[in-house]
């Protein structure tokens, strides 16, 4: 067996050493794997995948009889965390079944100490848990390639020690040595292209480390598929060639750097030599790592790396079946890239150039076409209906070229069934709708059919066009109701406050003539005419008793419906008072009056200055409660010198009330102020 190794290789090298991988075709190893947990098995089994088929067993010796009657390559596989001393079924397994190859799964804590352990032993790999799936792959595939080598009868025992020594050509005398060896040869470069591809991956080996392989990297922005491989053929002799390609292999110059590399060798000694066998077994190892690192790379997201790796895996095995399927592969990851990434354009130059590849299928090719037509019909239509969405809410509906209907024709043209269509289509109809409501409830007639016909070419029903209407007449007959209660409100306010008919246009008379010309049939509008037109007769007879004329308050109140005896008993009062006003001379009461506060008029400054006398004479009523109101100037001399003066100082006049018939009565005045220059 090979020396224990905990290596990571790549899902790629699957396949033997040596083999194509043929798809459906039945495993060729089986994998015995001894362990009591299920989780264990369905972690093992996509890392196994189709290389071999898997067989769970409990016990060491139910593994060791399933070996013992197989034929196949072996490859056992031990679940330590069910093993009390795993170092003593590793060589119990290989005393018994030493053409079997163990590997051991460990906890990752303990991954080290079990390592460290099994030093000595004869087991291939210690891997960790849970199990990382690609690395598992790679090991399990050298593990896989080792029992079949095994299988076909080569050498049991863990091979020599690599050196460049070791493939150094044999002198003519010992050509018979060398036939006897070559079998031994080829599994040493069976594990040597194993240990290559396992470093390559970055794990940890027990016996020996390598060097990390030194990837190629394609130039940003490459295609798909790297350029044309190279077809430099290397000049020399077969056995220098292969000296210079076990050198390189050697030293993992698989491809790298041009011109000195083991590809070039090798295919310069099959070039030289058609027939050579270590020739073109070296071109099957080289293409196996290609294909590992291609893998890597690809997983990694690096696909100018494995478009690279692709080329240059082509140039190794040109008739290989696998070129095809990793063609594939490659132009699936950077179509479904682009696709994820919403670069179409770099999608359809992917698709462009894998129509010209005879490796894909046509099946895959339409595939992939209409897969890029659907997304570039989706990427159109999330435009224009972002579009739409976008001039919906800037209210720019319907006129131009950059409104919400014009990037709706070309959405229905572009994409007439897509649900996203339907929704922008939607959306607008109802803005216009909305539009033509608010135009209805504004009384603008003209805008309200402007936008019901917008609506109607955009596929508006009748249905739908009634249903707006009712909404207006709705809305419409709320705002009345919402009105006459405002109107209702301001009366009943206007009356509380005393505002019955002043002022003109802040009063409850006021209010309520507005009231009765919009909503003629309000249920408020009779108690509060009621109401209004009792607060006029309270003011009427108030007016009465202060020698005033009730004349206004009792039209108002006629007018607002108050009961016409309620008139009558106030016109009554009303004709008393003026009859027993007509009975006394004016003139003997106003003689009669008696002045209980005098203001002294003030002399007017400039007729001061100008040493200007003058007299004014004036006429008002002392009312019931002996004050002086309707004040007027009868005559002035000089006219307009003195007459405000004298105004302000009979406003200030007061009388005590003049009383006739038991009832304090309004008395007319005329009096005569004069303005004489002091001494």
């Amino acid at each position: 067996m090979a020396s224990v190794t905990s290596a990571s290789r790549s899902s790629a090298a699957a396949t033997p050493v040596g083999a194509s991988a043929q798809p459906g075709a039945r495993p060729a190893a089986d994998v015995t794997a001894i362990t009591s947990h299920d989780d264990f098995l369905l972690e093992l089994g996509p890392a196994v995948g189709g290389q071999a088929s898997v067989h769970p067993v409990d016990s060491l010796e139910a593994a060791l009889a399933r070996i013992a009657a197989s034929k196949r390559g072996q490859v056992l596989v031990i679940d330590a965390r069910g093993m009390r001393d795993v170092p003593a079924a590793v060589n119990a397994a290989h005393a018994k079944a030493p053409r079997a190859v163990a590997v051991v799964f460990v906890e990752g804590a303990t991954e080290r100490q079990l390592g460290a352990a099994l030093k000595g032993t004869k087991v291939f790999a210690v891997l960790p848990m849970p199990i990382e799936v690609r690395k598992t792959q790679a090991v399990l595939a050298g593990a896989i390639a080792e029992s079949l080598a095994n299988q076909r009868g080569a050498a049991a025992a863990p091979p020599a020690p690599l050196s460049i020594g070791a493939f150094h050509p044999q002198a003519a005398d010992g050509r018979a040595a060398a036939a006897a060896g070559v079998r031994q040869r080829w599994m040493l470069w069976v594990a040597l292209a194993a240990l290559a591809v396992a470093l390559a991956g970055g794990g940890w080996w027990f016996v020996a480390r390598g060097r990390s392989a030194s990837a190629t990297v394609a130039p940003a922005g490459g295609t798909a598929v790297a350029s044309a491989p190279d077809t430099r053929i290397a000049h020399g002799k077969v056995d220098e060639l292969l000296e210079k390609a076990r050198l390189a292999m050697h030293e993992r110059r698989f491809t790298e750097p041009p011109g000195d590399n083991a590809l070039l060798y090798y295919r310069s000694a099959v070039a030289a030599d058609a027939g050579n066998r270590e020739a073109r077994d070296g071109l099957d190892r080289v293409a196996t790592v290609l294909a590992g690192r291609f893998g890597e790379a690809l997983n990694g997201g690096r696909f100018d790396e494995a478009a690279s790796n692709l080329t240059n895996f082509k140039a190794a095995a040109p008739g290989d079946a696998r070129g095809g399927a990793l063609e594939l592969r490659l132009y699936s990851a950077e179509i479904g890239r682009a696709l994820t990434d919403g670069n179409l354009d770099r999608a359809a130059a992917l698709l462009h150039q894998a129509q010209q590849s005879p490796a894909i299928p046509a099946e895959q090719i339409a595939r992939w076409r209409t897969d890029i037509a659907r997304r570039q019909e989706d990427a159109t239509v999330q435009r224009l209906a972002g579009l739409v969405g976008d001039r919906i809410h800037d209210g720019k509906l319907i006129d131009g070229d950059d409104s919400a209907r014009a990037y709706l024709q070309q959405l229905q043209a572009a994409a007439p069934a897509n649900v996203n269509t339907q929704r922008a289509g939607h959306e607008l109809l109802a803005a216009c709708l909305r539009r033509g409501r608010e135009a209805a409830l504004a009384r603008n007639p003209a805008d309200e059919q402007r936008w019901l016909d917008a609506a109607r070419t955009l596929g508006a029903k009748p249905a739908d066009i009634a249903a707006v209407q009712r909404e207006v007449a709705g809305a419409r007959l709320k705002a009345a109701l919402a009105e006459s209660e405002r109107l209702l409100r301001l009366v009943r306010d206007r009356l509380q406050d005393g505002r019955l008919t002043d002022p003109a246009q802040d009063s409850a008379a006021f209010y309520l003539t507005q009231l009765q010309s919009s909503d003629p049939g309000n249920a408020g509008l009779t108690d509060a005419s009621h109401q209004l037109a009792a607060r006029l007769l309270e003011r009427a007879r108030a007016a009465l008793a202060a020698g005033q004329s009730a004349d206004p308050d009792l039209a108002q109140a006629q007018h607002w419906g108050a009961d016409p005896r309620d008139v009558l008993a106030v016109q009554q009062l009303q004709d008393k008072a003026r009859a027993a006003s007509a009975a006394v001379d004016p003139a003997t009461l106003a003689a009669s009056l008696k002045r209980t506060r005098y203001t002294q008029p003030d002399y007017p400054r400039n007729a001061l200055k100008q040493s200007l006398s003058g007299a004014v004479t004036l006429e008002y009523t002392v009312d019931t409660r002996g004050a002086t109101r309707d004040i007027h100037v009868v005559e002035a001399a000089p006219p307009g010198v003195f007459d405000q003066a004298a105004i302000n100082a009979v406003k200030h006049w007061r009388y005590a009330p003049m009383i006739v018939n038991g009832a304090a009565v309004a008395v007319p005045v005329r009096t005569r102020v004069r303005f004489e220059l002091p001494n």
